[in-house]
């Protein structure tokens, strides 16, 4: 995930200004700008989800349709502002709250063709996530970044388990259909592999339920079992984060000091090199 400080502004002074107040938030300006931004987002979601409601939408129909024309037009012109404004436009264009900036702007202009498109525009809730940048609580983020890092590189782990569970339901779900004999929610395999699925990931809809008491007793050892499978890909995330977070624990070997940022390479209370 690129850091939207990185990124270069433009030459030209009113570029510079503009920049300042639209990426940072360490001016008066600034911090208004991106507070503007976050209530006008929780409006326009407030808006979408009114907007489903049938007798909210004939009632204020009008009102909501000149209010998302309001906030999409404001965003438009944040979102070409926000190119125009640094040097390196495809670095912000392609990153990631580039693509997040894009991607809550375009249904908006897709429901003229395709009107259901509209409640795509959801999606903005995704910016709520420069909250963290706006109120320096980039400390979470970092955080967040453990979390990502941590599903990474047990993935390979997490999708055997995965197809083993797969390959468990198929293989459960054609007992079921054979133990059942076609009854109600076992007329079929597939059917009664949803049911397998369903009750070993503990779900339990309760719209399918076996009969016949062998039925009963492998819904039983499917339920028992789904706890245990369930804990599988915990602990393997869990025991990943552990030992990323043992990593980046750093200690000055000459001062003891344990508050080191991950990218320090010198103390910065005795100013020895860190290992």
């Amino acid at each position: 995930m690129e850091k939207e400080h990185q990124l270069i502004p433009g030459d030209q002074l009113w570029k510079r200004h503009l920049y300042r107040i639209i990426y940072r938030s360490d001016t008066r300006l600034g911090k208004l700008f991106d507070i503007i931004l976050l209530v006008l987002i929780l409006i326009s979601t407030f808006i979408i989800m009114m907007e489903s409601i049938p007798k909210l939408d004939k009632r204020f129909h009008y009102t909501f349709i000149i209010l998302e024309w309001i906030i999409s037009i404001f965003f438009s012109a944040e979102y070409f502002s926000r190119i125009a404004v640094v040097k390196n436009k495809k670095c912000y264009i392609f990153s990631f709250f580039g693509i997040i900036d894009f991607f809550a702007l375009v249904p908006f202009y897709l429901s003229f063709l395709f009107p259901v498109t509209k409640y795509f525009l959801i999606f903005r809730m995704l910016r709520m996530l420069r909250v963290f940048r706006v109120f320096n609580l980039l400390d979470f983020m970092n955080d967040g970044t453990v979390i990502v890092r941590a599903l990474r590189n047990s993935s390979r782990k997490i999708y055997i388990f995965l197809l083993f569970l797969i390959i468990f339901s198929v293989i459960v779900g054609s007992l079921m259909f054979m133990v059942e004999g076609g009854r109600p929610g076992f007329e079929t395999i597939p059917q009664s592999i949803y049911w397998a699925v369903v009750t070993v990931t503990t779900v339990g809809y309760g719209d399918v339920s076996p009969i016949t008491p062998l039925g009963k007793f492998f819904a039983v050892v499917l339920m028992l079992a789904g706890y245990s499978i369930i804990a599988v890909p915990t602990g393997i995330v869990t025991a990943e984060m552990r030992n990323k977070r043992q990593n980046l624990e750093k200690v000055c070997e000459r001062c003891g000091n344990e508050d080191i940022d991950d990218d320090a390479r010198y103390c910065k209370q005795c100013g020895k090199k860190l290992a």
